[in-house]
């Protein structure tokens, strides 16, 4: 087997385009969207060498425009999932044995692919899937999932050439082995990268993967797929099925050949997946490989000495961008009393000046909610809070399905920094913020770590050093992505790798070398060119 000793150089970002007016990436996605709009599509099933159309069709529905359809894809059931294991399964030891430098260059195409040819495409999808404005869509679809193939090559290759010392007359190496069995990888809705990162990962490494997506973002993992197919991904290596979570978790977690999940969703779904596999270990060949990032109730706290603009800024940006439906989104702040009164002011102004409406039209910075389901919990938190005396709406608030899932961006200020909605994960366009007294900042950073169980991301801002240090220090378990005088979005591959750990997550770092190691298993390999005829010692031997 080639171990791939060639290393790949590190690739620089691709760049963001910024669809100004008049610009040519502009008219091109334009001109897609029209397109995308206009051709209903027939969405199969890819298992093995078929496309799988299994008559039960379900509508695909812009969340911002819900009375027009983008196309139906068959929905599959247990036999699916089960063909589609077996499709993997077959194509595992051919794909194990093609060599590094083949295996690499069929998702470096696919990364230029995605950069050129299919750049308005895949935006397209996400833009109208998954209601994401251009500038969401662009650094999601596009440059995102662009970087995460191209740095994966490169940490790869670096794994592959680490290897240990040897001693004289003896010959050490490591071969770094995919895992025996197939991988399943269970993608969200909300980034159409992590959708095509999680099972591409796996299957880099040599692994053959069994993947499902969310219902809500097959418009976009469909056209993934069709870029991997073309740019020579063999057939059987990713299968894409379209099933219910219970479904493909009752096939897979109970198949001898189940070699580990790739997870990104909810911390309560990921709990129970764990149980199952852990109840079904008599069952597998290997222990399974359980890789997750789950929710969060992201947090930023400012300091007394804060810029009131700076917070502002990076509380608009990082609770409503694509209505907060970010896992490191902004969910909870906290604010020091001598600011108080003008961040509030600002966010008032600020969410005053959103536009929102339909992805079509680049002026909205505001689109809809993924779902009706999402849309009636965000509703009720809001709602709630209207009547909470401990509770009370700054801004926003006013909710509209009636043409699509539109929650206008809302403030709630919480008296209680216990409050519901200071604690629960929302995942929608909700903060909320509770004001503390600007001397008892000890106290302050007591409640940023206790309040919730989940640990993703958080910031501080702070002009003061010395409060960023103690901040630093005393929330190292409270994010495990910590930003400073940031927003605590906008995880960039190569730069921040994206992780979190206690409730968010087994916090192995997408992005990152580390991931990458979740999916081999290293084989040792030792060779004596002298190999030794006598079992006896020198000390054995008598003076």
């Amino acid at each position: 087997m080639n171990l791939g000793y060639f290393s790949y150089p590190m690739p620089a970002n691709e760049p963001v385009l910024n669809y100004a007016p008049g610009s040519p990436e502009k008219k091109r996605l334009k001109d897609a969207l029209a397109e995308l709009k206009n051709t209903e599509a027939d969405i199969p099933m890819y298992i093995g060498s078929q496309e799988v159309r299994t008559g039960k069709k379900v509508a695909l529905r812009p969340p911002h425009e819900t009375a027009h359809t983008l196309g139906y894809f068959h929905a599959g059931d247990a036999s699916h999932v089960s063909q589609a294991i077996d499709a993997a399964l077959a194509a595992r030891e051919a794909w194990s044995n093609m060599s590094w430098e083949n295996r690499a260059n069929i998702f470096l195409k696919a990364a230029d692919l995605l950069a050129t040819k299919y750049r308005p495409y895949i935006n397209g999808t996400t833009m109208l899937g998954q209601s994401k404005n251009v500038y969401q869509a662009e650094i999601d679809s596009a440059c995102e999932l662009i970087d995460f193939l191209r740095f994966n090559v490169h940490f790869l290759s670096e794994i592959y050439r680490q290897q240990p010392v040897s001693a004289p007359g003896i010959h050490n190496r490591l071969e770094f082995r995919p895992l025996e069995g197939f991988v399943l990888a269970i993608t969200p809705f909300n980034f159409t990268a992590i959708g095509g990162n999680l099972p591409t990962s796996a299957a880099m490494c040599g692994n053959v993967v069994v993947w499902k997506p969310a219902n809500t973002q097959v418009y976009a993992a469909q056209m993934f797929m069709r870029i991997l197919k073309e740019a020579g991904l063999p057939d059987g290596v990713i299968n894409l099925v379209y099933v219910d979570g219970p479904t493909i978790g009752n096939v897979c977690f109970s198949h001898a050949d189940f070699a580990g999940v790739h997870f990104t969703g909810s911390t309560g779904v990921f709990n129970k997946m764990w149980e199952t596999i852990g109840k079904n270990m008599h069952t597998y060949k290997t222990y399974p490989r359980i890789v997750g990032e789950t929710g969060g109730k992201d947090f930023v706290l400012a300091h007394k000495s804060a810029d009131p603009v700076v917070l502002a800024t990076a509380l608009l940006r990082g609770a409503f961008e694509y209505q907060g439906q970010k896992c490191s989104a902004a969910s909870r702040a906290y604010i020091p009393s001598n600011i108080a009164e003008e961040v509030k002011k600002l966010l008032v102004d600020g969410i005053n000046s959103f536009k929102m409406g339909v992805v079509d039209d680049f002026t909205n910075f505001i689109n809809a909610v993924i779902d009706e389901k999402s849309f009636d919990k965000i509703k009720s938190y809001i709602d709630n809070a209207k009547n909470d005396p401990n509770a009370s709406v700054l801004v926003g608030g006013n909710c509209d399905k009636s043409k699509g899932y539109f929650i206008q961006p809302t403030v709630i200020e919480a008296k209680d920094p216990k409050y519901i909605t200071m604690c629960e994960e929302i995942f929608g366009p909700v903060l909320t913020i509770h004001v503390y007294d600007a001397e008892q900042f000890d106290k302050a950073l007591e409640l940023v770590d206790t309040t919730s169980p989940y640990a993703l991301t958080g910031s501080i801002i702070a002009q003061d050093r010395y409060a960023v240090e103690l901040a630093t220090n005393r929330l190292r378990n409270a994010a495990g992505n910590f930003y400073i005088n940031d927003k605590p979005t906008g995880a960039v591959v190569g730069q921040q790798p994206f992780g979190g750990a206690r409730a968010s997550g087994t916090n192995d770092k997408a992005g990152s070398i580390l991931n990458l190691y979740r999916w081999l298993s290293a084989r040792t390999i030792k060779e004596t060119f002298n190999p030794p005829v006598d079992y006896r010692y020198p000390f054995l031997q008598e003076a």
